[in-house]
């Protein structure tokens, strides 16, 4: 940083991705023709903050000058978005035009859009610019948001409320997000029935398993989907600090995050594939990236695009998507449990016992044809849900609560953590046979199952796997027969009709 000759450099931030990239805010007040200039790859959002940063002046007390101000924002190559460069902008005008003193400005990181009075506004992704502070050792200077802030392992930060704090040079301290919930969590206590697919919601939440549900209207699909995330265990700090970080950028709430409760997201039908998957202009992390340590809940799966579903193809692999765009490639992180439901055919009731199906033959094999099989087989549970009889519905016996599949699903994954280091395997379709140390008889009993049903390698990794998990539930440490045909029902219910 130099004010020396009208120049002076302050730190600001802007993001790229769910990351903050460094951006060094460049100011000269020289003699010339009088104007304001920024340069540096700056979008209109940017352009506009000198019509903000005059009024702002003006209002906090301060003076623009009159001279030529030229604004270069470096990296020239990284494109400037959004309205966070205010603040810096502001103070570098003022330091070079010697209305505050250079040392305010050193080692600190000022991110802030400025409103016409001079106050300075929050923005999308203050968490992710705190960090990236903290990895660079400055202060990070912002305003009070505490709903978007978080306290970050060595990062020091502090707030302007108004741009005359420059005046004073004192900075306030920020107000940081402790982690609450808005409500209880939904319980499974309240869903009458569907034993068997609470059951496989269970299994699914102990080993983190893709499931889709199929079923007619009023079945109860969504009910159990939506009460998922109250059997799910907590975010550690660093999973909620990750997920944390994705909802900041795109202006989410934190507060359940930082609670511990894991992202629950439910897209509409209609989502785009930039939705869905994440794009646009500036790119924004889609929504299998806020559900990232979380699940992710498409009801009506048979309803969204091919296209767009398509594209899960990848995440559900990698745990990450990479969008592709002219000035380079971004990465979102996209680690979710992927849960589905669907109707049978487009009236919903092909094979039910208490309503005929009016669909025709052609009807019904072109909407299960809508999601596709690389999808399909990407999906680790297939169940089916019937719709609970009235009787059930009117009794008011309890069912089990989700404390109790809550216990279930943390004894199994504690299981599983402490099998994982006696018994150490890659995560490999090898390493998943091994992980089993299934009997001989049992192996060729499942090799016949496998090529009898045509399954794909894929199909028969992940049956194996979800045998697994349900093997830690009753911690054990081999799987017998009975996990390997519980999963195989969960594997080929689906294929079996409906």
């Amino acid at each position: 940083m130099s004010a020396r000759y009208g120049r002076c450099t302050v730190l600001s931030a802007g993001l790229r991705g769910v990351e903050a990239m460094p951006v060094e805010v460049e100011v000269s007040v020289s003699s010339g023709l009088p104007g304001f200039y920024i340069v540096g790859l700056a979008d209109a959002a940017v352009q506009e903050s000198k019509e903000r940063v005059r009024a702002a002046l003006r209002a906090a007390g301060f003076s623009m000058p009159g001279d030529r101000v030229v604004v270069n924002l470096a990296p020239s190559f990284l494109k400037k978005r959004g309205t966070g460069f205010d603040l810096a902008i502001a103070l570098a005008v003022l330091v070079a035009s010697g209305q505050v003193p250079a040392r305010f400005v050193e080692g600190r990181m000022f991110v802030g859009e400025l409103s016409l009075e001079g106050s300075v506004r929050p923005i999308n992704g203050l968490l992710a610019c705190a960090v990236k502070s903290a990895e660079m050792g400055v202060e990070f200077v912002c305003a009070d948001a505490p709903e978007r802030l978080v306290e970050v392992e060595g990062a020091s930060l502090r707030c302007m409320g108004s741009l005359a704090a420059a005046r004073t040079g004192e900075l306030g301290c920020v107000s940081c997000c402790a982690g609450e919930l808005s409500g209880p969590l939904s319980d499974y206590a309240d869903v009458s029935g569907n034993s068997f697919a609470k059951r496989a919601l269970q299994i699914a939440a102990a080993g983190s398993h893709g499931l889709l549900m199929i079923g007619p209207p009023g079945s109860g699909k969504t009910m159990l989907a939506s009460r998922l995330p109250s059997i799910l265990p907590a975010l550690d700090r660093k999973s909620a600090l990750e997920s944390a970080l994705i909802h900041s950028v795109a202006g989410g709430d934190i507060s359940s995050i930082l609670a511990g409760v894991r992202p629950f997201r439910a897209p509409h039908h209609s989502a785009s594939a930039a939705g869905l998957i994440g794009g646009g202009s500036p790119l924004r992390p889609g929504e299998i990236s806020l559900s990232h340590n979380g699940v992710l809940f498409l009801d009506e799966l048979a309803e969204f695009k091919t296209s767009v579903l398509q594209g899960l193809r990848q995440p559900l692999e990698e745990g990450r998507v990479t969008i592709t765009r002219a000035d380079g490639n971004t990465a979102f992180p996209a680690r979710f449990m992927l849960v589905a439901a669907s109707n049978p055919c487009p009236c919903g009731y092909l094979g039910d016992p208490e309503r005929a199906c009016t669909c025709t033959p052609s009807q019904i094999a072109s909407y299960q044809a809508r999601v596709g099989g690389p999808l399909l087989d990407r999906f680790d549970m297939q169940i089916d849900v019937r719709r609970v009889p009235p009787n059930e519905i009117m009794s008011l016996d309890r069912t089990e609560s989700s404390s109790c599949l809550k216990e279930g699903v943390s004894r199994a994954r504690s299981f599983a953590a402490w099998r994982r280091a006696r018994y150490p395997c890659d995560p490999s379709t090898q390493g998943i046979i091994e992980s089993c140390r299934m009997a001989e008889g049992d192996a060729e009993f499942f090799t016949s199952v496998a090529r009898a049903h045509a399954m794909s390698g894929r199909g028969m990794a992940r049956t194996l796997s979800v045998a697994r998990t349900i093997a830690d539930m009753a911690e054990r440490e081999s799987v017998s027969r009975s996990d390997l045909c519980e999963a195989l029902e969960f594997r080929l219910r689906r294929a079996e009709g409906s």
